[in-house]
Protein backbone atom coordinates (compact mmCIF):
# COMPACT_ATOMS: atom_id res chain seq x y z
CA UNK A 1 0.00 0.00 0.00
CA UNK A 2 1.42 3.69 -0.44
CA UNK A 3 3.25 5.10 2.08
CA UNK A 4 1.86 8.83 1.27
CA UNK A 5 0.59 9.58 4.46
CA UNK A 6 3.91 8.60 5.81
CA UNK A 7 5.74 11.00 3.47
CA UNK A 8 3.09 14.30 4.58
CA UNK A 9 4.05 12.49 8.07
CA UNK A 10 7.39 13.31 7.22
CA UNK A 11 6.90 17.03 6.01
CA UNK A 12 5.36 17.44 9.06
CA UNK A 13 8.36 16.34 10.83
CA UNK A 14 10.46 18.42 8.81
CA UNK A 15 8.52 21.98 8.90
CA UNK A 16 8.21 21.53 12.77
CA UNK A 17 11.67 20.60 13.05
CA UNK A 18 12.91 23.45 10.50
CA UNK A 19 10.15 26.32 12.34
CA UNK A 20 12.59 25.09 15.88
CA UNK A 21 15.62 26.26 14.17
CA UNK A 22 14.05 29.41 13.40
CA UNK A 23 12.86 29.90 17.08
CA UNK A 24 16.86 29.56 17.97
CA UNK A 25 17.31 32.30 15.03
CA UNK A 26 14.36 34.67 15.67
CA UNK A 27 15.11 34.70 19.45
CA UNK A 28 13.09 35.69 22.28
CA UNK A 29 10.13 37.33 20.39
CA UNK A 30 9.87 34.17 18.63
CA UNK A 31 10.67 32.06 21.67
CA UNK A 32 7.40 33.99 23.35
CA UNK A 33 5.14 33.71 20.01
CA UNK A 34 5.58 30.26 19.60
CA UNK A 35 4.95 29.18 23.78
CA UNK A 36 8.23 28.71 24.85
CA UNK A 37 7.40 30.38 28.10
CA UNK A 38 8.24 33.60 29.69
CA UNK A 39 11.30 31.78 31.43
CA UNK A 40 12.67 30.39 28.19
CA UNK A 41 12.40 33.89 26.32
CA UNK A 42 14.04 35.72 29.12
CA UNK A 43 17.20 33.16 29.27
CA UNK A 44 17.70 33.86 25.23
CA UNK A 45 17.22 37.63 26.15
CA UNK A 46 20.27 37.03 28.59
CA UNK A 47 21.72 35.36 25.64
CA UNK A 48 22.04 32.00 27.77
CA UNK A 49 22.75 29.05 26.09
CA UNK A 50 19.96 26.83 27.37
CA UNK A 51 17.44 27.76 24.97
CA UNK A 52 19.10 27.34 22.49
CA UNK A 53 19.95 23.91 23.56
CA UNK A 54 16.67 22.41 24.07
CA UNK A 55 15.24 24.02 20.92
CA UNK A 56 17.93 22.25 18.98
CA UNK A 57 16.60 18.95 21.08
CA UNK A 58 13.50 18.93 20.27
CA UNK A 59 14.25 19.96 16.23
CA UNK A 60 16.49 17.11 16.07
CA UNK A 61 14.19 14.48 17.85
CA UNK A 62 11.61 16.01 14.93
CA UNK A 63 14.23 15.54 12.04
CA UNK A 64 14.35 11.40 13.27
CA UNK A 65 10.67 11.57 13.37
CA UNK A 66 10.38 12.46 9.66
CA UNK A 67 13.73 10.33 8.77
CA UNK A 68 11.28 7.68 10.80
CA UNK A 69 8.44 8.14 8.55
CA UNK A 70 10.08 8.14 5.28
CA UNK A 71 11.48 4.68 6.52
CA UNK A 72 8.07 3.85 7.20
CA UNK A 73 7.18 4.93 3.59
CA UNK A 74 9.74 2.78 2.32
CA UNK A 75 11.53 6.09 1.06
CA UNK A 76 14.50 5.74 3.14
CA UNK A 77 15.96 2.08 4.15
CA UNK A 78 14.19 0.11 7.06
CA UNK A 79 16.18 2.22 10.72
CA UNK A 80 16.06 0.34 13.37
CA UNK A 81 12.85 -0.80 15.48
CA UNK A 82 11.37 1.01 12.61
CA UNK A 83 7.85 -0.50 13.73
CA UNK A 84 7.83 0.10 17.10
CA UNK A 85 9.50 3.69 17.27
CA UNK A 86 6.82 5.07 14.53
CA UNK A 87 3.81 3.77 16.59
CA UNK A 88 5.60 5.67 19.86
CA UNK A 89 6.17 9.12 17.52
CA UNK A 90 2.69 8.33 17.14
CA UNK A 91 1.51 7.89 20.17
CA UNK A 92 3.57 10.99 21.53
CA UNK A 93 1.89 13.31 19.26
CA UNK A 94 -1.74 11.92 20.01
CA UNK A 95 -1.38 11.86 23.68
CA UNK A 96 0.52 15.66 23.37
CA UNK A 97 -2.77 16.78 21.01
CA UNK A 98 -5.38 15.11 24.25
CA UNK A 99 -3.60 16.48 26.88
CA UNK A 100 -5.71 19.88 26.27
CA UNK A 101 -8.87 17.64 27.25
CA UNK A 102 -8.22 18.33 31.15
CA UNK A 103 -7.03 21.78 30.35
CA UNK A 104 -10.77 22.40 28.71
CA UNK A 105 -12.84 20.68 31.58
CA UNK A 106 -10.72 22.26 34.44
CA UNK A 107 -12.97 24.72 36.56
CA UNK A 108 -10.00 27.30 36.83
CA UNK A 109 -10.91 28.82 33.48
CA UNK A 110 -10.11 28.22 29.64
CA UNK A 111 -6.80 26.99 28.30
CA UNK A 112 -4.71 29.32 26.46
CA UNK A 113 -5.21 29.85 22.81
CA UNK A 114 -1.43 28.19 22.21
CA UNK A 115 -2.81 25.14 24.38
CA UNK A 116 -5.65 24.85 22.35
CA UNK A 117 -3.91 25.66 18.43
CA UNK A 118 -0.54 23.67 19.88
CA UNK A 119 -2.92 20.63 21.27
CA UNK A 120 -4.74 20.55 17.64
CA UNK A 121 -1.59 20.54 15.46
CA UNK A 122 -0.43 17.64 17.59
CA UNK A 123 -3.57 15.68 17.16
CA UNK A 124 -3.42 16.92 13.48
CA UNK A 125 0.29 15.43 13.26
CA UNK A 126 -0.88 12.30 15.13
CA UNK A 127 -3.83 11.80 12.86
CA UNK A 128 -1.66 11.72 9.96
CA UNK A 129 1.01 9.58 11.24
CA UNK A 130 -1.44 6.63 12.42
CA UNK A 131 -3.31 6.86 8.99
CA UNK A 132 0.42 6.21 7.56
CA UNK A 133 1.40 3.42 10.07
CA UNK A 134 -2.09 1.57 9.50
CA UNK A 135 -1.60 1.49 5.61
CA UNK A 136 2.01 0.51 5.62
CA UNK A 137 1.82 -2.04 8.95
CA UNK A 138 2.01 -4.67 6.46
CA UNK A 139 5.39 -3.59 5.39
CA UNK A 140 6.62 -2.49 8.78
Amino acid sequence: MSGAALVLAAALDAAAALLHLGVIVGGPAWYRFFGAGERLARMAEARRWEPAVITLAIAGALATWAAYALSGAGVLPALPLRAPVLCAITAVYLLRGLVIVPALLRPRGPATDFAIWSSAICLGFGAVHLVGVIQRWDAL
